[in-house]
């Protein structure tokens, strides 16, 4: 029977990580490049959890 290679399963496990983090680190920064660069989507998102024109305390 063949003797594992942990040296090699470690490698891997690492790169793996490696890759996962890049990723995240990608992904968010074109999150952060996509709040900046399109207003009106952030303008949609404010709107959605804005209550309507009209309600509330105030209008009362």
């Amino acid at each position: 029977m063949a003797k594992p290679n942990y040296s090699f399963e470690k490698r891997q496990r690492e790169l793996a990580k490696k890759k996962k983090k890049e990723e995240k680190v990608k992904e968010k920064a074109g999150r952060k490049i996509g709040a900046d660069g399109e207003p009106e989507s952030a303008a949609d998102e404010g709107d959605a959890s804005a209550p309507p024109a009209g309600a509330g305390p105030t209008g009362a």
